[in-house]
């Protein structure tokens, strides 16, 4: 991803120059802002004139940069599992041959969407001599054809395979300690590995047993396969919250970059940004805990915050020459 940090960097460069927007800290127009900069951070000694850098506030928009103050909020206790689509028992039909005799016709494929009802072969009964219809049992997609035109099947032979996947199961698999955190009831976000796609769905049941080949406590859900690309037998990954932990002061993850060995926020005051170093505490897949280095209310660039950093490390690199 450095090359995208790289064209970003330089995009928000030529914004820079086009606009004319931004100044360093102290030249003309900023003299105000960096007296009050000055005064109103004297306990911050740490913060040096190269550790920020001034940007236009229309420059800062057409790149995407955004700030939020830093405020309370909640870390969520989450596990991180492995999981399976299968199809929800009793939503998968055979469509079987009431009498032995030969196939005439078939008339759907793997993957043909059917409807209840729909006639799906003739068979030419041995017993009567006349041809009769087989329909679909229920609505859905056709997993198998188990038949072939002219052969001869037999009384109870399921000549197709059809499961209703408008829902699947998604039957989670918890190892270890984790078997014993995580219960029903509690959400669950469910990752599509083809495409990143996701679905939030409910923790529906623990099982009572244990997956044998993998000796772990499986878990299950069911979601919506409102695109239909959601395919039995796939593998997904899923992320289960079990708790939500209240903490004085968290960013997105996004708001948090490194300058050198430091973590670092940028805080904006007017124009001007700010590399603050921070202590961050724990964290689940949206959030930090900021632990110090931070204030209640500050204003915290969250999004496009590497297009700060790149811009503040230019201008330290252009002052060191």
């Amino acid at each position: 991803m450095k090359w995208m940090h790289r064209i970003s960097a330089l995009t928000l460069a030529v914004l820079l120059g086009a606009c004319g927007g931004a100044k360093p800290a102290g030249e003309p127009g900023h003299e105000d802002e960096s007296q009050a900069e000055a005064g109103g951070h004297e306990e911050e000694g740490h913060e040096e004139a190269m550790d920020r850098t001034t940007i236009a506030a229309k420059v800062a928009q057409d790149a995407g940069i955004r700030v939020a103050p830093a405020a309370a909020g909640v870390i969520a206790d989450e596990h991180e599992v492995q999981g399976l689509l299968t199809p929800v028992e009793g939503r998968v039909a055979k469509v079987m041959a009431r009498f032995p005799g030969p196939i005439r016709t078939l008339r759907a494929n793997v993957g043909d969407r059917v409807r209840a009802g729909q006639p799906l072969a003739t068979i030419e009964s041995n017993l009567s001599l006349t041809t009769y219809t087989v329909p679909a049992p229920i609505s859905g997609v056709v997993l198998a054809r188990n038949a072939s035109i002219g052969t001869v099947a037999s009384e109870g032979a399921a000549l197709y395979e059809i499961a209703d996947l408008s829902e699947l199961w998604v039957d989670l698999h918890i190892f270890g300690a984790d078997a014993q955190h995580i219960t029903a009831g509690v959400p669950v976000l469910v990752t599509r590995m083809s495409d990143g796609v996701t679905a939030e769905t409910t923790l529906e049941r623990v099982l009572p047993g244990t997956a044998t080949a993998s000796q772990s406590t499986v878990a299950r859900a069911t979601i919506r396969n409102l695109d239909g690309l959601w395919r039995p037998g796939s593998a997904v990954k899923a992320r289960v919250t079990v708790d939500h932990q209240p903490v004085n002061l968290v960013v997105p993850l996004g708001a948090l970059q490194t300058a050198g060995e430091d973590d670092v926020v940028y805080v904006r005051r007017g124009d001007t940004y700010v590399t603050r170093p921070v202590r961050g505490g724990r964290r689940d897949a949206q959030r930090v805990e900021i632990v110090s280095g931070l204030k209640a209310g500050e204003q915290v660039v969250v999004e496009q915050s590497f297009l700060v950093k790149a811009d503040i490390e230019k201008s330290t690199a252009e002052h060191e020459h």
